[in-house]
């Protein structure tokens, strides 16, 4: 079976397309990221999370040398401004704080680290040059300290979110000041006062607006044009609109990404997210408090729970979820114990699913597929556990990977339990019942039975008896020992 060919659900055109990247030595990838104001909620959690598995298929698929992923970090804003003076601190402060609570929390998550991690502040100039270039095309204009984007001077405005005039100019909540041309027209740059962070520009001393900080970030970090843009569907219209026609309008070219993506909706319990409501939920406390559902949560937990539902379907974020993604990491924990995690490769059809626009609920299913097979009497235990570990890290579990021992400590483990119930003293060779109790407890998990009793045999002229029984709790099958005597 050959590579299926990757297809992704593109914004711009409505269509699920076959994605060709503009140079597959050099793919390009960029994500809007936080405005460190604040913890990031649940919500800001899942395009962190979905174009985390999108890269690592990149990566998979073209070679970690050869895809690039930028995911800006926000650092000044009006609710930042605003924030910093209510908690009485610098904005430096609650800015460094902010970011570094969101990269502790992300990471617990399972994320990668992006290539390059971007700050507003520190691309000024850049903002500064595609305004001017603007303005030398016709496209902006300054007025009173003020810089504006001159909507209608785009033909094909608003050909991303599709939306009649009226709702654009509803949507993007504008204005109304006597210096615009347009009521659709939006601020590229605006004057600081005293107290406000600013910078000098040839329009007087200001701060950028928000659209044009990603339109800079992504030119000095991935060109003029790139493959992929990504974001959560609430961006789509005004900030991806208005990234996209500063972009092409300053460069003069007919795509700023040729592929736009976008994850649905998060709700909590069935309702939408607010402060008001009380269900308001930051990563931050879902992995250290007992603010939902009476606990914390492993961060591989979060991470599955969100991975069950393809990223462009709404998702209702429950406890259940949680608890039945949890119950899930058990069994995966349980069945891979000792596994190898040497030259892992993921399946076939494992990549097939997620090659189809990132489809992570029919990739998780592949797993469970893998779980299952590796139960059965197939002589190849060894084989389907490889693949579900090889799966397990292209969506973004080698950090719980990590945490499972390996076959030889496995070993290790029960040559120290056996060592505690008297072997040593009956001259038992620990090392050599270690690796046979080690072997039947594979043999039993393949269900080759005939070599589970003739290992049993083996261990009983040895002196070591073993005792088979059911968890009570669990109903797993458990196995302890006693040296003959």
């Amino acid at each position: 079976m050959t590579t299926p060919q990757l297809r992704l659900y593109n914004t711009l055109t409505r269509s699920k397309e076959v994605f060709v990247p503009i140079d597959e030595k050099n793919v390009r990838m960029y994500v809007c990221g936080p405005t460190v104001y604040d913890f990031a909620h649940i919500g800001n959690a899942r395009p962190v999370i979905v174009f985390d598995v999108l890269y690592r298929l990149l990566r998979h698929l073209y070679g970690k040398d050869h895809v690039k992923y930028v995911r800006n970090i926000t650092d000044v804003d009006d609710k930042i401004n605003a924030r910093a003076a209510e908690r009485g601190i610098s904005i430096r402060d609650l800015t460094e704080g902010t970011n570094r609570i969101f990269q502790e929390d992300v990471k617990a998550l399972g994320c990668l680290e992006p290539d390059v991690q971007p700050r507003a502040t520190e691309h000024i100039a850049e903002m500064i040059a595609i305004m001017q270039k603007l303005i030398e095309a016709g496209h902006a204009y300054a007025a009173e300290g003020h810089v504006l984007f001159a909507v209608p001077s785009m033909a094909d405005y608003g050909r991303l979110s599709r939306r009649p005039l009226d709702e654009m100019i509803a949507g993007a909540r504008v204005e109304v000041a006597p210096y615009k041309r347009s009521d659709m027209d939006f601020v590229l740059w605006k004057p600081s006062r005293d107290n406000e962070p600013g910078w000098d520009s040839p329009w007087g001393r200001g701060r950028p607006g928000w659209h044009i900080e990603c339109s800079a970030m992504s030119w000095k970090h991935l060109g003029e044009t790139f493959d992929i843009h990504g974001g959560g569907i609430d961006l789509v219209f005004p900030h991806h609109e208005n990234e996209i026609a500063q972009s092409r309008c300053a460069f003069g070219h007919d795509v700023m990404a040729n592929v736009w993506m976008h994850n649905g909706f998060l709700q909590v319990e069935g309702e939408k997210m607010s402060k008001s409501l009380g269900n308001f939920v930051t990563i931050n406390e879902l992995l250290h408090t007992d603010k939902f559902g009476g606990r914390s949560w492993p961060g591989e937990v979060l991470r599955l729970a969100m991975l069950k539902t393809h990223y462009r379907q709404p998702i209702d974020w429950t406890v259940k979820a949680l608890e039945e993604a949890e119950k899930t990491i058990k069994e995966w924990r349980r069945l891979l114990r000792g596994a190898s995690r040497s030259n892992a490769k993921p399946s076939e059809n494992f990549i097939a699913a997620l090659s189809d626009d990132l489809n992570t609920h029919a990739a998780v299913t592949e797993i469970h597929k893998l779980a299952v097979a590796s139960k059965s009497p197939s002589g190849e235990p060894y084989d389907r556990q490889t693949e579900m570990v090889g799966c397990l890290e292209i969506i973004g579990f080698d950090e719980f990977l990590k945490e499972l021992p390996d076959q030889d400590d496995v070993t290790s483990d029960i040559r120290k339990s056996i060592s505690e119930v008297g072997a040593p003293k009956a001259g038992i060779d620990l090392k050599k019942a270690g690796q046979l109790i080690t072997a039947r407890l594979e043999a039993r998990k393949a269900k080759n039975f005939a070599e589970s009793d003739r290992i049993r045999d083996d261990l009983l002229a040895m002196g070591i008896q073993l005792k088979d029984a059911k968890d009570p709790v669990t109903g797993e099958l458990t196995t302890t020992w006693e040296v003959k005597r």
